[in-house]
């Protein structure tokens, strides 16, 4: 059985990995192709193209860079199609994995998968009537998403979140990272995102943040775990900030998950790094900003009054967000002051992750294995 499969970023490629390895489990006989990063490759497939060409957020950002999209876009289609698989798998990406999905679905007559529901439930909820035509199932990694998908005439099954098979550091390990970088206080863990224009917009506003919390709290300590590929963007615009930031590979899973455990909270940007420190513990504060122009599409087109995904799925609001125009270091730093001085403000948080671990599937079969399941149960 031949499988072609597409993911654009680095969680669609640990999705990508997870799912290839549970399809092998269930079917020696897979073979792979497709898009993907090192994860994915690792587990057999040969990419087409760099994913990191995929790699890209926010409307305005997109613009520029249209062109050579639409081109691997095609190019793409032509590989989907001319390798003749049993079964397309597109995965996250929602703007480019859908568009071909519909170039494919034109073509020929490969059973289309989608693995990750786009957020119909945040903003365009018009996108799951428009997938009814374009793909045959899809795979939620959110529990409330299938009944979305549903009303609009799609297949879909909740599989679980990767990040529940992620296992969090053993205190030996959280030990060795604090003596290793010499952290005797407190340690404030700082996530200014995974992609370049990200930490480019973010890194500043994070840097006035420590700034103001170094005034009043000069023995904190602040580690940044870097997206694979951004170390020396992110040495760069870390250089001028105070505390003496330590900076780790967060390529690795032992480091990052060491780096979370040893510290007591969490300045983080929106997206799937919220689960992840959730899982680990961590109590968190979320900030974000994007673009101008994206952002003021993007907030007349919301249909939610809270962007992290801890809050969403466990149904409370214990996380503090700063989003937008409220992406300060004047308004970041004294929220982030009383979760590192006041340890019975991390208690709301610290629920919530354990209702949203739970509802992830912490306890049921890895989602990978799960999702394979699924994919096979309606071939």
């Amino acid at each position: 059985m031949k499988v072609f499969l597409v993911a654009g970023e680095a969680s669609g490629d640990r999705l990508g990995a997870a799912l290839m390895a549970g399809l092998r489990e269930l079917r020696p006989d897979m073979r792979f192709c497709g898009v993907g990063g090192p994860l994915m490759q690792a587990e057999g497939l040969d990419s087409l193209f760099p994913m990191s060409d995929l790699s890209v957020m926010g409307l305005a950002e997109i613009i520029p860079r249209y062109p050579h999209l639409r081109r691997r876009l095609h190019q793409a289609a032509d590989a989907a199609v001319s390798e003749a698989p049993d079964l397309l798998v597109t995965i996250d990406s929602p703007d480019f994995c859908l568009r071909l999905a519909r170039l494919v679905r034109a073509r020929a007559h490969t059973r289309i998968v989608h693995y990750v529901a786009p957020s119909v439930w945040a903003w365009r909820p018009g996108r799951a009537a428009r997938m009814a035509g374009r793909v045959d199932q899809v795979l939620a990694v959110l529990p409330f998403e299938p009944p979305y998908m549903e009303a609009a005439g799609v297949a879909c099954d909740f599989v679980g979140h990767p990040v529940v098979s992620e296992p969090a550091a053993t205190p030996d390990e959280i030990a060795a990272f604090r003596d290793k970088h010499a952290l005797k206080g407190p340690a404030l863990c700082v996530l200014p995102g995974s992609r370049q224009g990200e930490i480019a917009r973010l890194a500043p506003v994070f840097g006035r943040t420590l700034a103001d919390l170094a005034r009043t709290m000069p023995d904190l300590a602040a580690v940044v775990p870097v997206a694979p590929g951004l170390m020396s963007a992110m040495k760069e615009l870390t250089k001028d900030w105070p505390l003496d930031p330590v900076l780790i590979d967060a390529g690795e899973r032992s480091p990052k998950w060491a780096a979370f455990g040893a510290c007591d909270a969490a300045l983080a940007a929106s997206g799937t790094v919220s689960l992840e420190l959730a899982r680990a513990g961590v109590p968190m504060i979320v900030a974000y900003d994007m673009a101008w122009l994206s952002r003021k599409i993007i907030s007349a087109m919301a249909r939610i009054d809270t962007v992290t995904l801890v809050n969403l799925v466990s149904e409370t609001r214990a996380v503090p967000e700063f989003i937008g125009a409220r992406c300060r270091a004047d308004l970041i730093a004294p929220a982030l002051q009383g979760l590192l001085r006041n340890p019975e403000t991390r208690a709301p948080q610290q629920a919530a992750a354990r209702l949203t671990m739970e509802r992830l599937g912490l306890h049921d079969a890895p989602p990978g294995l799960r999702a394979a399941q699924a994919i096979l149960a309606r071939l």
